[in-house]
């Protein structure tokens, strides 16, 4: 059931405001610089290897940083941890900027950029997501998920947009223009008030690490919900193909790829917007499975399509049912997550999220190769439906799953006392 929320907590909380603005000006400055420093890495090398390099010099960092991030937020304070990554982001592309100036960029500077860019970022994503449960009460919680994806969302589609606009000027105006995006977005973050601070953890160790992945792994509903995550994405990755569609099955070229590109992110847009009115209260398990279902649907309905407009269509579902997926998910983790390792599970979840993203690419390009991207997409569509009817039956605390509030604080507490 999905019924009518409280007053906007984006209107009446001032603090998480200022975090969902926070997060709307830094996700749209990293936006803009995936577009400028894809861009320049090219324009330097005339190498699609060497794009391909990029991604994973911000992999890397976030793969073996993500844990250990997670701790760091769990042990310090979580505002003045995304305020002096965010003081580093403003760095890395200071000199960038000045590199460009100069005319003296080379790619391994770009490398390096983009790895320290991903490494900071390994600290800041879950920081973020862990704060959220300090701003706002346990029943505004799915409300405060639903605008969290819409920031998330506005950004997609407002960032590559400016960016590849600003490229008219040059690299060095999209770089400004980042700067500027991210110390909004920093002091925004200075100025929150928590109404709940860390409690001090554990002394950040290889057991606390371990801690952080037993929590996971003893609690099913996080460990389901996790896992969901990564292997839908990982083999419903229609995205990943978009080019491809684009030229050899829909023949459109770039002005299709760039409506293909944006359908998703407006069908996750519009019903974020739609989730932060009229919330998901009851029935929790049955939505969830449901956006699985149409997402792998919908999924199959673009690989068979040989209409633009149906494309679009299919991408729009692909787009608002998986933001419907993402809000259950999220609100399950911090609901079901103490205070104490809101940080910790979260690094866990982002892990999971960048490796799905990450795999879900390769999985998809692989597939292409051997069977073809029609017969490749239609494969991943039903497969994300597989993952789905098996989740249901490996996790049936999900399937059964009524409310966001069927597990108990003191359970939950009690729990973590034996992890």
């Amino acid at each position: 059931m999905i019924a009518a929320s409280n007053p906007s907590v984006l209107r009446t909380n001032r603090s998480y405001r200022h975090l969902w603005l926070a997060r709307i000006f830094t996700t749209t400055s990293f936006q803009m610089l995936t577009v400028v420093i894809s861009w320049q890495m090219y324009a330097l090398t005339h190498d699609a290897f060497s794009l391909g390099l990029v991604g994973l010099a911000e992999f890397i960092p976030m793969l073996l940083l993500t844990l250990i991030a997670g701790q760091v937020a769990d042990r310090f304070e979580r505002r003045k941890i995304i305020f002096i990554c965010q003081l580093i982001e403003c760095g890395v592309v200071a000199m960038l900027v000045i590199s460009t100036l100069g005319d003296w960029i080379q790619s391994y500077h770009i490398l390096i950029a983009a790895a320290i860019l991903g490494a900071s970022r390994s600290f800041e994503n879950p920081t973020n997501s862990a704060m959220v449960p300090d701003l706002v009460d346990r029943e505004e919680l799915p409300q405060a998920a639903a605008w969290s994806a819409s920031a998330g969302q506005t950004a997609s589609i407002v960032g590559p947009s400016l960016g590849g606009l600003l490229l008219y000027w040059g690299p060095s105006t999209v770089y400004f223009t980042s700067i500027a995006a991210l110390l909004i977005s920093a002091f925004l973050i200075l100025s929150i008030k928590a109404k709940r601070t860390v409690r001090k953890a554990e002394a950040i160790s290889i057991d606390s690490l371990l801690n952080g992945l037993r929590f996971v792994f003893k609690r099913k509903i996080i460990l389901g919900t996790i896992s969901l995550d990564l292997f839908a994405v990982l083999l419903g990755g229609a995205t990943a193909l978009l080019p491809i569609f684009s030229e050899d099955v829909l023949h459109t070229g770039s002005w299709g790829l760039g409506l293909l590109r944006t359908a998703p992110a407006v069908g996750a847009l519009l019903m974020s917007l739609v989730l932060t009115r009229y919330s998901i209260q009851h029935a929790i398990g049955k939505y969830l499975f449901s956006s699985l279902a149409v997402f792998g649907l919908a999924t199959v309905l673009f690989a068979v399509s040989k209409s633009l407009a149906l494309s679009l269509f299919a991408l729009f579902l692909i787009g608002a049912s998986d933001v419907v997926s993402v809000v259950i998910r999220s609100t399950l983790v911090q609901l079901n997550t103490p205070q104490e390792m809101q940080g910790r599970v979260n690094a866990v979840n982002m892990l999971f999220i960048g490796t799905s993203n990450q795999l879900g690419e390769f999985e998809s390009g692989t597939m292409a190769k051997l069977v073809g991207p029609v017969a490749a997409t239609i494969i991943g569509g039903f497969g994300t439906l597989v993952v789905a009817v098996l989740w249901m039956y490996m996790f049936p605390v999900l399937r059964t799953l009524k409310t966001f509030y069927d597990s108990s604080p003191e359970l939950q507490e009690k729990e973590v006392r034996q992890v």
